[in-house]
């Protein structure tokens, strides 16, 4: 779906105009403008701008993924943070997206995390998420994730001190039905929400070389063992054999 555009036209917001913005020449503009009235866009295939600059197309041939790398500074209260499609914005003192589009082209919220860590990088540490896949069997899935997050202090073999966290995890997985979500009788949206409780206890974590003399005595006390273990076996084979020539000698064995 092609057709020439005027450079200095002037088109259609589809009911949404404003004041401030008469002209939707993009889809993105229309999109902003249903956003900015707390509309909700029911299709990208009634635009005329959508469809001349192929999104319908775009969304529904491509199978397109997305890598997210970053940082967030939260404040240190229970709270969460997440990954979701769509455009989010503020509607009534709300957090809310623009999810419509789904309805059409539903998501498929397969992910792997490679790397999740609250605060600075340890090296000794293993983080339950690293390297966590989950596959979704459904479309439109919900994933959260429950993460109880225990303050750490690691000191390492250099004497340097890293102030980090560490935590542990459990998660569900729901499916988000669009038009129960819709008339409120279901919460939640599709996409990855990360929950984080902070707990007031600290854990504190150094790392000691051990000394020459430590090696030595440990080296004493193995062959110490070995000896003590080797005479007892010895005495219990030497009785042993003691025993059995007495039974010759009295003719007790047969």
């Amino acid at each position: 779906y092609q057709r020439r555009v005027r450079a200095n036209r002037c088109e259609s917001c589809y009911g949404a105009e404003t004041d401030n913005r008469k002209c939707c020449n993009s889809c993105e503009d229309v999109r902003n403008a249903y956003r900015d009235r707390g509309w909700g866009l029911e299709s990208l295939g009634a635009i005329d701008q959508c469809k001349r600059e192929g999104i319908v197309g775009k969304a529904n041939a491509n199978k397109e993924m997305c890598r997210v790398k970053g940082n967030l500074k939260v404040s240190k209260v229970t709270g969460n943070f997440h990954i979701s499609p769509g455009k989010s914005f503020q509607h009534n003192h709300a957090h809310v997206h623009d999810l419509k589009f789904l309805s059409e082209f539903p998501i498929n919220l397969t992910h792997t995390i490679n790397r999740l860590t609250y605060g600075e990088f340890v090296p000794t540490q293993v983080n339950p998420l690293d390297n966590h896949t989950f596959v979704a069997t459904t479309l439109n899935t919900m994933r959260q994730y429950y993460t109880q997050v225990v303050p750490m202090r690691y000191q390492g073999l250099n004497s340097e001190v890293v102030l980090s966290n560490q935590y542990s995890v459990t998660y569900h997985s729901k499916t988000i039905d669009l038009a129960k979500a819709s008339r409120g009788e279901q919460s939640g949206l599709p996409g990855m929400f990360i929950s984080y409780d902070i707990s007031p206890l600290m854990v504190d974590v150094t790392e000691h070389r051990r000394s020459f003399t430590h090696f030595l005595t440990g080296v004493c006390a193995i062959v110490g063992g070995v000896f003590t273990v080797a005479g007892i076996i010895d005495s219990m084979v030497y009785n042993s054999y003691r025993a059995f020539q007495k039974k010759l000698q009295l003719g007790k064995v047969n």
